[in-house]
């Protein structure tokens, strides 16, 4: 016989977990306490970084029962619903989300559905690649540098040279301009690299 966990998410102290739980008894699924999982956590926050999802995770095995009541509780977008209910499916984990009239993800119905979900996921995706192309450009044609800015300016590198040539050390040069050993080595593996 399956066992029937419950994941329930909600983003604020103010909100309860204990309606999500409700709703999911009314639906007919029948799930002990210590198989209910509540959390209270941001929905920006990635499944995978969820404390209470992460225990859950450590407590599925082949054949359980998942249930939701939203597909938002799987993930914060389209993409990592895709790839939570994915990870779970490869498990032998079947999902139910209440909100698609508790069907189960992994059923021909629920397969079509994400199938939706992953063409919603791949859109997302191609938008937000497409759109931070869109940002680098123009910021490119502003003549905005792009990337980390320099640590040190021109001069200092010029002095980071000279002090290498003198028999400096990397730690004692990092120091003495309060930057990174890796700031100071780059500069002296570019020197090596001219």
């Amino acid at each position: 016989m399956s066992r029937i966990f419950a994941y329930c998410r909600v983003s604020t102290s103010d909100q309860t977990p204990e309606n999500q739980l409700l709703e999911i008894s009314t639906a007919g699924f029948e799930v002990s306490p210590r198989r209910a999982i509540k959390e209270t956590i941001s929905g920006s926050v990635e499944a995978s970084l969820r404390p209470g999802w992460v225990s859950l995770m450590n407590k599925l095995e082949p054949g359980d029962i998942l249930v939701v009541t939203k597909l938002d509780r799987l993930g914060r977008n389209a993409m990592d619903v895709r790839g939570t209910v994915e990870s779970l499916a490869s498990m032998g984990v079947k999902v139910y989300c209440l909100a698609l009239g508790g069907m189960d993800l992994a059923s021909p119905a629920g397969k079509m559905t994400m199938g939706v979900i992953n063409a919603v996921a791949e859109f997302e995706r191609d938008l937000l690649v497409e759109r931070t192309q869109a940002g680098l450009a123009r910021a490119k044609a502003e003549g905005k540098t792009l990337g980390r800015p320099k640590s040190l300016s021109p001069e200092e590198s010029k002095e980071v040279l000279k002090m290498l040539n003198q028999g400096q050390s990397v730690a004692g040069i990092a120091r003495q301009l309060g930057t990174s050993r890796q700031t100071i080595m780059r500069v002296r593996d570019a020197l090596k690299s001219h």
